[in-house]
């Protein structure tokens, strides 16, 4: 892949009150005391596996290449992660809008790429963020669209139940568009390709990944909706399966596996793990 393009992820700066929130919630980056009876990580040694949860139509995070297997950046984070667990990796496709029940009646152990929103904050136990990312307006070449004032009346894909979604409701001229709601940020992008839609309001990873790949010219709008970080989730009370995994991730950065890991799928190491 291109690294020129994935520079512009560097851009921007946290917002100031989202960082405050997320310093007091459980994922703050720091260890968090767990309470004596959370046998969060011993449960998931003694089962030997750990269940993560993740968007199967989502590279370069998570997907399924022409092989039939699940591969991209989570996947490959989480599987080092179980090897120095010494446990399996389990990897468990899920419909994104069910995220939360699928990890609250313990399907899954843990969801890849979770935003870092005061929701998620409030409701999980989040890990420390480990990539940035943007919320972008993705048009054709021969498209008219070059600003978000030109959005009025044109069909927006997004995809149902996630932050890009709700940040696309909070817009002012929002009713001004006709906007549908598909299944994954790969659908969105495929029916844009097709012509069915005028814009794409995607996540920055697939847009990039999206347009490496076709032979398709795409342009990105100058304006968006502002940066994201994403985190694992878990459970609001699995602090010592969060802390153990976190400490992981630390020594696999300090160590450069998670930079390698993001030279394989971005071009450069665009983590932000510290």
């Amino acid at each position: 892949m291109k690294k020129s393009k994935y520079a512009f992820w560097a851009i921007g700066a946290v917002l100031a009150a989202l960082m405050l929130v997320f310093a007091m919630g459980c994922g703050n980056g720091l260890r968090t005391d767990a309470p004596a009876n959370d046998n969060s990580l011993q449960k998931v040694l003694d089962a030997g596996q750990f269940v993560l949860g993740f968007d199967e139509n989502f590279p370069p995070m998570g997907f399924t290449n022409e092989k039939g297997e699940m591969v991209g950046f989570d996947i490959d984070m989480a599987q080092e992660i179980c090897n120095r667990l010494g446990v399996k990796l389990v990897k468990h496709p899920i419909k994104w809008e069910f995220k939360e029940t699928d990890l609250n009646d313990g399907t899954i152990d843990c969801i890849a790429s979770m935003s870092v929103i005061p929701e998620s904050i409030e409701e999980m136990c989040l890990s420390e963020p480990y990539i940035k990312e943007e919320l972008i307006f993705v048009v054709p070449e021969k498209s008219t669209v070059m600003w978000i004032r030109d959005l009025k009346g044109k069909r927006v894909g997004v995809q149902s139940g996630s932050t890009t979604q709700e940040a696309l409701e909070a817009m002012d001229m929002y009713e001004s568009l006709s906007v549908i709601a598909l299944d994954d940020n790969m659908e969105v992008l495929q029916q844009l390709k097709e012509g069915k839609l005028d814009v794409a309001f995607v996540d920055s990873p697939t847009a990039y990944y999206f347009m490496d790949s076709s032979d398709e010219r795409y342009f990105i709008l100058a304006d968006s909706l502002g940066m994201e970080k994403w985190a694992l989730g878990f459970r609001k009370g699995d602090k010592e399966l969060r802390n153990r995994v976190q400490e992981i991730l630390s020594e696999m950065k300090a160590d450069g596996t998670l930079g390698a890991i993001s030279e394989k799928w971005f071009g450069s190491n665009i983590t932000t793990v510290r």
